[in-house]
């Protein structure tokens, strides 16, 4: 189900929004993991096991490091092998077979194995948590639901942004909803549902129509007209979603981080990487670069660890 959808808009948002807002307040983590799940669950329900695993290894190892502190580091492998080796699975088993199979001339089974939506930013928040819980930044949840809500919330389960357990772990247990907030939160999410369907599906219609005819005959001006195109597409429909995402989670009670900041007025590379898909290069930042030295190091060594960023982050 996508926000921009018919079902999502008139059939999905408005019976959760009166429900949420119905239920006592110690019911509406409840009413929000559920409605996630129903959500997530809408177009193939098997993909919920992926989820619920990831859930409860992730509530399993943060309670053994709080119950076993001097074994807190297998633990945390054991989490990340866990949590990487099934989006791994998911997502690259099939293309390593293929080349393996290419390379060595080896008849391999060929896996068709269907991406579960969104299991790249669930998988990065319950590593988040996980890692939080190893350095001892946050206490381990023992509320599995208040976990499980976190995890799935379906505002920012589909496109981000990459929401960070330390950023909203007081949210889960105490937020409200003013009107300004709630006001707030609708014109974002029109904002981002305009910038989705007004501009990204129609700016893509201009990219389609150059892609899909014959290239080697493009002049330059249909070749640059093409790259803006695509290059706008991207642009509007990725922070579209985002705002969508953002103004939810203020509907409900949650502030997400901007996930977007004007990134086509960047005058460089670098500026470039803070201002797009800000949650992704700040868990990077935060979890694989620092831990890594950051560039505190010697010249090499922090060559390496941008390489490292690099090939995790394609």
């Amino acid at each position: 189900m996508l926000f921009s959808s018919i079902p999502f808009l008139f059939y999905f948002l408005p019976p959760v929004l009166l429900l949420y807002f119905l239920t006592p307040d110690r019911w509406k983590n409840l009413t929000l993991l559920l409605s996630s799940l129903v959500f997530y669950g809408w177009g193939e329900p098997r993909f919920l096991l992926f989820m619920l695993a990831s859930i409860a290894q992730g509530y399993a190892f943060g309670r053994l490091m709080e119950r076993y502190p001097r074994h807190k580091r297998p633990f945390l492998i054991l989490s990340a092998v866990l949590s990487l080796g099934l989006l791994g699975y998911c997502k690259y088993a099939g293309f390593f077979l293929r080349t393996l199979g290419t390379l060595t001339g080896l008849s391999l089974p060929a896996l068709q194995i269907a991406l579960p939506i969104g299991i790249s930013f669930y998988t990065f928040q319950v590593l988040s948590y996980v890692v939080d819980v190893y350095r001892g930044t946050v206490p381990p949840q023992r509320n599995l639901l208040q976990l499980a809500t976190y995890v799935a919330m379906f505002p920012q389960l589909v496109a981000g942004p990459i929401v960070k357990y330390k950023d909203i772990s007081g949210q889960l247990a105490d937020r409200n909803v003013t009107a300004e907030r709630f006001s707030y939160g609708i014109s974002r999410f029109i904002t981002g549902l305009s910038k989705k369907v007004l501009l990204a599906n129609n700016i893509g219609m201009v990219w389609e129509q150059i892609s899909g005819g014959n290239l080697a005959g493009l002049s330059a001006a249909e070749a640059w007209i093409g790259a803006a195109a695509f290059s706008f597409q991207i642009y509007f429909d990725f922070s579209g979603y985002s705002d969508m995402a953002i103004g939810l989670g203020e509907l409900f009670g949650f502030h997400f981080q901007e996930n977007f900041n004007y990134p086509y007025r960047s005058k460089s590379m670098t500026e470039f990487w803070r201002r797009w898909h800000i949650s992704l290069s700040s868990w990077f930042r935060d979890y694989v670069y620092i831990p890594l030295g950051g560039n505190r190091v010697s010249k090499s060594r922090h060559i390496f660890n941008l390489m490292v960023v690099w090939f995790l982050t394609g």
